[in-house]
């Protein structure tokens, strides 16, 4: 058996692309590093809205395949970003999508309807040792996971927060569930963030090409809500530069979910520069060493 890298990061995630959105080019430039990157998704994406026409039989209320289809999606982005550990939360499967439906204000929330296993409905408990088993294995020093909001409402991404808060707090009591392994207290935890005066340059910039249906109702000096996070507040940045081809590419293997000529991929130079940065909070442990914007580049700082 292989020795484990002397760095290790946990990532948990609620849907499949999830993960090469928000994290794709920090997993990548860690891999590159030699830190062992473990993703963690929570559901196999089962009611995601499908972009593909001829693939609209795998919806839902249809053949119910879109699951299975988004699981070898998320295989191939991992490819891509050189991922090699990924699990799904008690299997492939486990958990299904919460799906969701978007408030009158913008952001989104809860289907009308769920099934018995969607993650949202999950209890936290049960979820959350599942997740402790995961993180007494690798023994992560670092936990990437969504702020309490998670990121835009979707109550998927809420339960993951939820999950790995709780899951993290858990695995480090002494006498808890020692059947789970020995316990392990994650040194640092950090929550996703997209940096407000980022979001404002990018609405600007697509503003002035006429692009008016992008994050349709956000204006670039108007109120963002939760879905940005003041510079302020921000932690760290990582600079994904060297790898932001690489995210792109596992944005791509998404293609259920992502539209190969959309925002993402709009303006090759403009979009890979945005892309390429990724922000974070932390929510647990003490910053390190900043660099000239006041912001860690190493998440692993102090450490």
């Amino acid at each position: 058996m292989s020795e484990a890298p002397a760095q290790r990061m946990l990532l948990v995630h609620a849907h499949p692309d999830d993960e090469s959105i928000g994290t794709g080019a920090t997993m990548a430039t860690y891999v590159d590093r030699g830190v062992g990157v473990t993703l963690v998704t929570c559901t196999s994406g089962e009611m995601g809205e499908i972009l593909v026409p001829e693939w609209e039989h795998m919806a839902a209320d249809r053949d119910d395949t879109l699951g299975e289809h988004r699981r070898g999606e998320l295989e191939v982005a991992m490819k891509e970003l050189g991922v090699t550990d990924h699990r799904f939360l008690g299997g492939p499967g486990h958990f299904r999508d919460s799906g969701m439906k978007w408030h009158a204000d913008g952001y989104a929330i809860a289907a009308d309807e769920t099934s018995p296993n969607a993650f949202a409905n999950a209890d936290l408990t049960v979820a959350a040792d599942l997740l402790v088993a995961i993180i007494r294995e690798v023994r992560p020093q670092v936990l990437v996971t969504y702020d309490q909001f998670g990121g835009y409402g979707h109550p998927d991404h809420i339960q993951a927060h939820r999950v790995a808060t709780y899951a993290a707090q858990l695995a480090a009591v002494p006498s808890y569930r020692l059947d789970l392994g020995e316990p392990h207290d994650i040194a640092k935890v950090y929550w996703t963030a997209m940096s407000e005066s980022r979001m404002r340059d990018s609405l600007r910039e697509l503003r002035g090409k006429g692009d008016t249906e992008t994050f349709k109702g956000m204006e670039p000096e108007g109120e963002l809500g939760p879905f940005v996070t003041p510079d302020k507040l921000l932690s760290a940045r990582v600079d994904g530069s060297s790898a932001v081809d690489r995210k792109m590419a596992a944005l791509a293997a998404h293609r259920s979910q992502i539209q190969q000529d959309g925002f993402f991929f709009s303006g090759r130079e403009s979009g890979h520069a945005f892309w390429g940065d990724e922000f974070f909070r932390i929510a647990k442990g003490a910053t390190g060493p900043v660099g000239d914007d006041g912001l860690e580049t190493d998440l692993f700082a102090g450490l």
